[in-house]
């Protein structure tokens, strides 16, 4: 690459001062090879292959390209000019995201300085070498190769040049190697905040150039690309194609909001030149012929350096509001990453000082998440999946809401009803047997010849309920186990949350392992022996309860029962099939003796039956008055007092004071990794923070003016 001296003040057409310091500090933040760094006005040169785009970069810059090697046509090159007190030269590889980790950090490593010229097509050279370009038939690169040049002469500029578009097949340009250059240059062209060079050769039909399809696919409305026509030379004066060109120079066919440009560029090939040299010939050309009748406006390099500078500016003024939106984004995420990380962590007072830090954050957070004050941006959105989690007491009232309806629904082994047409309430389970109540009174009748004390006929032994108790609520362990996993469930993922909210991920993993699993599986494993404890009165022993409900549920019970079966006496001594149907109204002269004596007669004669009616009115009065306080026990006294309530002292900061040193460096002890993570986001932090400060400097009370007379311009 030959760099020549040239005139400033080319580029002071193109840049203003305060252009300058927007352009330098968003350019080193991109010289970091940061992943996610911010999008910047540039000027970008694409067209075919031979179409003369790099006699057009060369005008524009005067920095020239080799072209019979095609060292810079075979991957993207990034040319940024700087101006400084020394010259110096660097040549560095920034990898395509698309490569592995391992041959990401080979090329990355790529970075040569120079302190003068010479030296610079070795360079280029190597890069290639680096790139594997020629190697194992590879002829283009994703990867984009960094000149940066700085000198008293250069200013600051950034321009890319791209790869030409390939139209066809040969032996050195695959049909792999033709997707791969226009992917590349789609990338740069749908950038909004691109300028696109479109560069077309009058040496061939313009409809048949790629990149005039690629440039309105990327830019639908034609507001950022600009036309540059090159080699007029060419064309047979008076001919068609001449006309065709001409209509083209003035916007009436492909038709772009900036417009089109023309340029006569002098052959690279036939050696050195001088920019005076190669604008006097130029403007000789525009001089003669039909090109008179173009409007001189877009004609030849120092126009055309002109409107990029007003380009440039306008392109500026209206992306600035939204770069400044980015760069404060970016900026808080930094601030977000960094927070994460702590402060440097190289001895044992610094990494216990990051860990009670740290625990004063995720203890005042639990506290907030426990008692159902979600105000902290921690919590996030309610509507999503992740918002949801963190918000601990929501998710258990939701848990222990769905446990009450589950175990009323199925915690109960039999559904009793009592005739065989009757239908119990639909359960998911099918461990829930149906039987009749006749059926269910054989089974308890059954059941009472074979645990018979000395209680009088009629009568039934107490340890009976026990019995029945204990068969009836038999799923009510593994329905309480259950919930107990899902509450056990929620609560890792809320803390593993909280965690990974709170620290970095290279402590979040050390610490959810050495202290918050062990901590919490011995939660776990202490909240389901209070679960067991709880469980146990139910399991043996006899059924104790001082709840008045009890014997109100027992009245209860026997009424609606009486009521039902003197109902169906009625009805079947009337012959009618409702109570309260007309036909019952017509029965006037009601012979009493008979229906008392119908009523009389249903009276239970065995008395055993009876003992076994009433046994099952006393369990299932039980019943309800046990799962009621047993749905209570497991939400209080197990889940309230033996897991939400210890969650913030989990990692509270006595316990991080009294940790092991061993056990603070194993935690706490920063890797080179999160070292050098560091230093990125501070580097990072601080060039964002400058160039939002350039930014907002920028905007305030100078870009308008120009903006406004940059429209009119237009």
């Amino acid at each position: 690459m030959v760099l020549k001296h040239f005139d400033n003040d080319i580029f002071n057409e193109l840049c203003s001062k305060d252009q300058l310091d927007l352009l330098d500090s968003i350019d080193r933040l991109r010289s970091q090879g940061i992943d996610h760094y911010v999008s910047l006005p540039q000027i970008i040169v694409c067209g075919d292959q031979s179409s003369g785009k790099s006699s057009v970069l060369e005008a524009i810059s005067g920095v020239s390209f080799p072209v019979k090697s095609n060292l810079c046509t075979r991957f993207p090159t990034e040319l940024i000019l700087r101006k400084t007190p020394n010259v110096n030269v660097s040549v560095s590889i920034v990898p395509h995201h698309s490569h592995s980790e391992s041959e990401h950090a080979s090329l990355s490593s790529f970075r040569e300085t120079l302190d003068g010229f010479d030296a610079v097509p070795d360079l280029i050279e190597k890069a290639k070498t680096a790139m594997a370009i020629g190697s194992f038939g590879r002829a283009f690169s994703k990867n984009l190769l960094r000149i940066e040049v700085s000198g008293p002469d250069r200013p600051h500029l950034t321009i890319v040049d791209l790869p030409g578009l390939i139209h066809s097949e040969t032996k050195q340009q695959s049909a792999t190697d033709i997707e791969l250059v226009q992917d590349v240059v789609k990338s740069y062209m749908k950038e909004p905040r691109s300028i696109i060079l479109a560069v077309v050769s009058a040496k061939n039909d313009y409809a048949n150039q790629i990149v005039l399809k690629l440039a309105r696919a990327a830019d639908k409305t034609g507001t950022r690309t600009l036309g540059v026509i090159t080699k007029p030379d060419t064309l047979i004066s008076g001919s068609n194609s001449e006309a065709m060109y001409v209509s083209l120079a003035r916007n009436l066919d492909v038709e772009f909001r900036l417009g089109w440009h023309v340029l006569k560029n002098m052959d690279s090939e036939t050696g050195s030149w001088s920019l005076s040299k190669r604008d006097e010939e130029e403007r000789h050309f525009f001089s003669e012929g039909i090109w008179t009748t173009l409007p001189d406006s877009i004609l030849g390099i120092a126009l055309l350096r002109e409107r990029l500078s007003k380009l440039l500016l306008a392109q500026i003024a209206a992306e600035l509001p939204s770069l400044i939106d980015e760069i404060e984004l970016k900026s808080a995420a930094c601030r977000t990453q960094l927070q994460k990380l702590g402060q440097p962590r190289a001895n044992i007072e610094e990494q216990r000082l990051y860990l009670l830090t740290l625990s004063q954050t995720c203890q005042s957070l639990t506290k907030a998440a426990v008692d159902g004050t979600y105000n902290d941006p921690f919590f996030g959105d309610a509507k999503t999946g992740a918002g949801y989690q963190k918000r601990i007491r929501a998710v258990i009232q939701n848990l222990h809401q769905s446990f009450a309806e589950t175990i009323a629904r199925e915690g109960h082994r039999y559904a009793i009803v009592d005739s065989s047409g009757e239908t119990p309430s639909k359960s998911r389970n099918p461990n829930v047997k149906t039987l009749t109540r006749a059926r269910f009174l054989d089974h308890i009748e059954d059941l009472m010849k074979r645990t018979r004390g000395r209680e009088l006929p009629g009568t039934f032994n107490p340890m009976i309920i026990s019995d029945l108790f204990f068969e009836q609520s038999q799923p009510w362990e593994a329905l309480a186990q259950s919930h107990i996993e899902k509450v056990a469930r929620a609560v890792r993922i809320f803390l593993k949350r909280l965690i990974s909210h709170a620290a970095d991920a290279s402590t979040c993993g050390a610490l959810f392992q050495t202290l918050i699993e062990p901590a919490l599986e011995q939660i776990v494993k202490d909240l389901k022996g209070k679960t067991a404890d709880l469980l146990a009165p139910h399991r043996r022993g006899h059924p104790i309860t001082y709840n008045h409900y009890f014997t109100e549920t027992v009245q209860k019970v026997r009424k609606e029962r009486s009521r039902a079966e003197f109902t169906r006496v009625i009805q079947d001594f009337f012959g009618i099939k409702s109570l309260h149907s007309s036909e019952a109204r017509h029965y006037g002269g009601i012979d009493y003796h008979r229906l008392l004596d119908a009523l009389i007669a249903r009276n239970e004669p065995d008395m055993n039956r009876y003992a076994c009616s009433e046994a099952l009115d006393c369990m299932q009065a039980y019943y309800q008055v046990a799962l009621k306080r047993f749905v209570d026990d497991i939400a209080v006294e197990a889940i309230e007092t033996n897991i939400i309530a210890k969650l913030d002292d989990i990692l509270s900061p006595i316990k991080v004071t009294y940790l092991t040193a061993d056990v603070v460096a194993s935690v706490a002890g920063e890797s080179e990794e999160s070292r050098a993570k560091r230093k990125q986001l501070m580097n990072q932090l601080d060039m964002l923070v400058r160039g939002s400060e350039t930014c907002k400097r920028f905007m305030v009370g100078r870009l308008q003016g120009t903006y406004d007379s940059v429209s009119r311009l237009e």
